[in-house]
């Protein structure tokens, strides 16, 4: 229901953050991936994932879409509930993440608390397919602009180029030029697609 959360920053805690729009204030559960994102910038944005339940309505809130995205792949797995996803993100970044499954580093995902061995291994089982077949996909996240390369990587896929050749593109292309604007990313990008 809701993509984003914008307003003012009123408190901000390691698990949760409460964001002031429009004269309400929402209760936002948080990574400590996230709260240390939001206490090193001024904006408070935050992308949203809604929790329904019978007794409750939950917000998890994350400061970019590529970490709510691991979220949601850490949810769809069964065992998985949305505080051991945070727990998980609070843990390791989501790029570390996504290294440690598509690698099978069964070790490293069981030393997180609350994730026991099965619960590792079935991890890696069901999310190695979603963050990549090839090495390349997991190195796609350790580039420094990530927002910028996020948001031109969106825009591409809206107009219909298929997500895998444009995230090869904008790798060579950020790699090249690291000073350019979502504008003249997506420019260089449409004269190599």
């Amino acid at each position: 229901m809701f993509d984003f959360i914008k307003g003012n920053l009123v408190d901000l805690k390691p698990t949760y953050a409460v964001i002031e729009t429009a004269n309400i204030g929402y209760f936002i559960h948080i990574s400590l991936n996230t709260y240390s994102q939001l206490s090193r910038e001024p904006g408070s944005r935050l992308y949203i994932h809604q929790v329904i339940r019978e007794d409750s309505h939950l917000l998890y809130g994350f400061f970019d879409v590529h970490e709510r995205e691991i979220f949601r792949m850490l949810i769809s797995v069964s065992g998985i509930g949305a505080n051991t996803a945070r727990m998980i993100l609070s843990s390791l970044s989501p790029s570390e993440i996504e290294q440690a499954i598509f690698e099978g580093n069964v070790a490293l995902l069981k030393g997180i608390k609350g994730i026991g061995t099965k619960t590792a291994q079935r991890l890696i089982v069901d999310l190695k397919d979603k963050v990549g077949k090839s090495a390349e996909a997991v190195e796609i996240f350790a580039v420094e602009s990530n927002t910028l390369k996020e948001e031109s990587l969106s825009a591409l896929v809206m107009l219909g180029f298929p997500k895998t050749s444009v995230q090869k593109v904008l790798d060579q292309i950020l790699q090249q030029e690291k000073e350019l604007s979502v504008e003249e990313v997506i420019k260089k990008a449409l004269k190599k697609l």
